[in-house]
């Protein structure tokens, strides 16, 4: 009797299962949270949706591999879809200022180099924030928009650059963190090799 129990409990477990599997995949055809070329993360993985079916889909990750989903998880766990409306995208980047800069002046130089990218948005203005004092540096974060998702590493790589460049050609210094170091009770090499060693034998 037991055995039989058992096995009404596992066929019992399997049929929830495949019910749940198919029952997930008509969702995600019907209501179409996502779609097939949406770029979403599920958990850890991020990627390009490649298919959908029934009971599993398929993500094709940036690096070339493709992870088959099941459709459960798609429905039961939370996925972010960074293109389910459009393919705009805000990105963001840090930069910081030696301290003494005029932050006037800085944020007004940053600004335009983000301006001169061609492939940043020009329907939403970028905004350079100032952050606060930092440790060794005047901190900004400079908030952008572009029109494609998939242009976002390129657009960060040239903003990076053109600020770079733009701060350079105005003097502005680029600060790196310093660190004053202070010694206490230190001897010289000299001084110490001069002291008569203790553990020598006087004759």
């Amino acid at each position: 009797a037991i055995p039989v129990r058992a096995l009404r409990a596992g066929i019992g477990f399997a049929l929830q299962t495949v019910v749940n599997t198919l029952s997930s995949g008509l969702i995600l055809l019907f209501e179409r949270p996502i779609q097939v070329g949406d770029n979403v993360q599920v958990g850890q993985l991020m990627g390009s949706v490649k298919r959908i079916g029934i009971r599993a889909s398929t993500v094709r990750m940036y690096d070339g591999s493709e992870v088959i989903v099941p459709n459960g998880d798609l429905i039961s766990q939370q996925v972010v879809n960074y293109t389910l409306s459009d393919r705009n995208r805000r990105l963001e980047t840090m930069v910081s200022v030696a301290y003494g800069t005029d932050l006037e002046i800085a944020r007004s130089v940053i600004t335009d180099a983000v301006n001169s990218v061609s492939i940043v948005s020009i329907e939403t203005p970028p905004q350079v924030l100032f952050l606060g004092f930092g440790e060794s540096s005047l901190d900004f974060r400079v908030l952008y928009w572009i029109d494609d998702f998939d242009s976002g590493l390129q657009t960060a790589s040239e903003v990076g650059i053109a600020i770079n460049k733009a701060l350079v050609r105005e003097g502005i210094e680029i600060p790196f963190p310093q660190r004053d170091v202070h010694f206490r009770n230190s001897v010289s090499l000299d001084q110490s090799s001069d002291e008569p060693d203790s553990r020598k034998r006087s004759d």
